[in-house]
């Protein structure tokens, strides 16, 4: 792919490029590493365990996460699958995309993840609690569905004020605050 990495940022909604399914990852070049890095960047920037392509505006089916902070635990994860669901629970989850929103709903607490490294190698892991947590909240960027889709009425009221403002960001000229 032809894009510079160092220009890319993490989008915020409403941006419409959120909203839309990922494309599979076909080509393993030297594109992914310089991509991984700088998504771990931002990631750490903003102080997430996660970040998906499309939240820097690219449609791939890829992400980037680390639930522990220690970078030996860098993962990269390109064209995943999540089966073998465990038992549910509910827990407070926020997003990089949508800045000072949280809600509270269910997610498995278990879940096998099969995908491919940087170099197009096939991998399975198990994870459980907030690593099973983190890949379906990355899965389900990949897929275009934000938090704000698993969110109770209580949390949506909650956050509106929020969600109005990143709205009103959105639109208004580069540069503007509304």
């Amino acid at each position: 792919m032809d894009i510079d990495v160092a220009s890319l940022r993490i989008i915020h909604y409403p941006d419409p490029r959120l909203r839309k399914a990922a494309k599979p990852v076909e080509s393993f070049d030297a594109f992914l590493p310089r991509l991984a890095e700088r998504m771990f960047a931002l990631m750490r920037a903003d102080e997430g365990i996660g970040l998906a392509a499309p939240q820097v505006g690219l449609s791939l089916r890829l992400f980037v996460c680390n639930i522990t902070g220690e970078p030996k635990d860098d993962l990269v994860v390109i064209n995943p699958r999540l089966s073998d669901f465990g038992e549910s629970d509910q827990s407070e989850e926020g997003c990089l995309s949508i800045p000072d929103v949280r809600g509270t709903f269910l997610r498995y607490m278990s879940c096998k993840l099969s995908a491919q490294d940087l170099s197009g190698k096939p991998f399975e892991l198990a994870g459980t609690d907030l690593a099973a947590r983190c890949w379906q909240h990355e899965c389900d960027h990949l897929d275009g569905k934000l938090i704000l889709d698993r969110f109770s009425e209580a949390d949506k009221i909650a956050n509106r004020r929020k969600l109005k403002q990143l709205e009103a960001d959105f639109k208004a000229p580069r540069g503007a605050k509304a």
